[in-house]
């Protein structure tokens, strides 16, 4: 006969004969006592389980969110860098950052009198922006931005994150500019 074939009272006086054999102590009232300590606990589970399921479920919409609009990320990404470099250029006077668009879609960016370039590059399966700038020092880390989506009062929206902070776009191209043009990556 098995276990959870057996009556409840019968597997109870079963259970309470062995333990007070093998324990000698009031187990009456341990085994009788009400089912607070299982209710809790079943409580604490139905929350865990429910927490973890809303967080797959906002992981989800995240995803969906980050996928859908990584084009227009990335479109802010090639506006950003093309309108930074054409005001440096105003501002020189001269033709010192040149970008191209390569066959890939990914932007090329050389300065003038430097061997240097930098390259902008979307990856859109792995939803990431990778910045490569042979100018940067080797010590340096290299620039990985993830695009992922967040939740918004009025839906969703997509931005450029790295190690999981937002990224300011604007101060990042600067940065690498100023490196790609031979000066420290921010000034005195």
């Amino acid at each position: 006969m098995h276990l959870w074939n057996t009556p409840k009272l019968l597997v109870q006086s079963s259970l309470t004969s062995v333990l007070t054999t093998c324990y000698p102590m009031d187990l009456e009232n341990e085994l009788t006592m009400p089912d607070e300590t299982i209710k809790r606990a079943a409580q604490e589970y139905l929350a865990e389980r429910l927490s973890e399921e809303g967080l797959t479920y906002e992981q989800t919409l995240n995803r969906d969110a980050a996928m859908a609009l990584a084009p227009a990320v990335w479109k802010k990404v090639t506006e950003t860098v093309l309108a930074m470099c054409k005001e440096w250029n105003a501002a020189t006077k001269e033709d010192t950052f040149t970008c191209t668009e390569t066959m890939m879609g990914d932007l090329r960016i050389r300065c003038a009198g430097r061997r240097h370039q930098m390259v902008v590059i979307f990856d859109p399966k792995r939803l990431l922006v990778r910045v490569d700038n042979t100018a940067r020092e080797d010590y340096e880390p290299k620039v990985l931005l993830s695009i992922e989506g967040y939740a918004t009062d009025s839906g969703r929206d997509a931005r450029l994150m790295r190690n999981n902070e937002p990224v300011n776009l604007e101060m990042l191209i600067l940065g690498q500019l100023r490196v790609l043009a031979g000066l420290r990556r921010k000034s005195d």
